[in-house]
């Protein structure tokens, strides 16, 4: 299974992006999903997760001005990126998880996850 994340691009801060993510070929069922992100010359880092039951979880950096969210039907995830800053810029990456039933308590953690996306690049500009 891969992830295709799109929806990246540069814009201004302020402005508003809607990142999504889908598996390519076969369709799968997950637990949950994960954004994380990774700035230039920084260690990737945790956005947000959503996992069944339509919980979610949020980047203290992020809460209030990103929302992770699901389409059950079109097997999509996305993240509503608003009122951007400059430091959000960064390669996003999605992220499934889809073999355990306890992954909840490590949904920060990229390890916690076992499909991965190619990323897609933010650039906001100040």
């Amino acid at each position: 299974v891969q992830l295709q994340a799109s929806g990246g691009g540069l814009v201004q801060a302020g402005d508003s992006l809607r990142l999504s993510c889908a598996p390519s070929g076969r369709t799968f069922s997950s637990n949950g999903m994960g954004w994380f992100r990774q700035a230039p010359g920084k260690e990737r880092e945790f956005v947000a997760a959503w996992r069944k039951g339509g919980f979610t979880y949020y980047a203290d950096s992020v809460k209030g001005r990103f929302t992770i969210s699901r389409d059950n039907a079109k097997n999509t995830v996305y993240l509503q990126m608003n009122s951007l800053k400059p430091e959000d810029t960064a390669v996003y990456y999605c992220a499934a998880q889809t073999y355990s039933s306890t992954w909840w308590s490590k949904r920060s953690i990229s390890s916690a996850y076992n499909y991965w996306g190619q990323g897609t690049l933010v650039t906001v500009s100040s």
